[in-house]
């Protein structure tokens, strides 16, 4: 019996797992560049979202194998009388571990950092093919409340 799912802050050795993750489907496939050594992109990225305090990179670990990641990003704003929200971005589970909860976990978690830092509400994003991830967050609560859009600039 496997011992149960850790959520942990993302340490600069557990950087080739999770873009190993990101990766792995045809949308990461386009987006990430699985080499060794990583590009040092990567690791620029990594040490500018562990030195703000409005960041954070996690990965899930269930016997000491990383499982899975996500980033949270808290945004201060001005609406809702000046109300932080939590967004919620590269959410991956493992190939060989889906469909047995994690995700759903991962995101309880997720949710569970927002209340404790008193967030106004927890919003997530998700590329408009893919909706199986458009299905597993409505059954977690999530609703489809805005269009989303983006202007590339690389």
């Amino acid at each position: 019996m496997s011992s149960a799912m850790i959520l942990r802050e993302a340490k600069r050795e557990d950087l080739s797992t999770i873009v190993r993750m990101l990766a792995d489907d045809p949308l990461g496939q386009k987006r990430h560049r699985v080499e060794d050594p990583l590009p040092q992109d990567y690791y620029t990225a990594f040490e500018a979202i562990a030195a703000s305090p409005a960041n954070a990179l996690y990965v899930a670990e269930i016997d000491g194998e990383i499982v899975g990641t996500m980033q949270l990003t808290f945004v201060p704003g001005l609406d809702y009388l000046g109300a932080e929200r939590m967004m919620i971005e590269a959410v991956r589970i493992a190939r060989g571990r889906r469909n047995a909860g994690l995700g759903k976990a991962m995101i309880a978690e997720a949710v569970a950092i927002a209340r404790r830092r008193g967030c106004q509400r927890v919003e997530l994003t998700s590329s408009a093919s893919r909706k199986d991830a458009h299905r597993f967050y409505e059954r977690l609560g999530f609703t489809a409340s805005h269009v989303g859009m983006k202007l590339m600039l690389k």
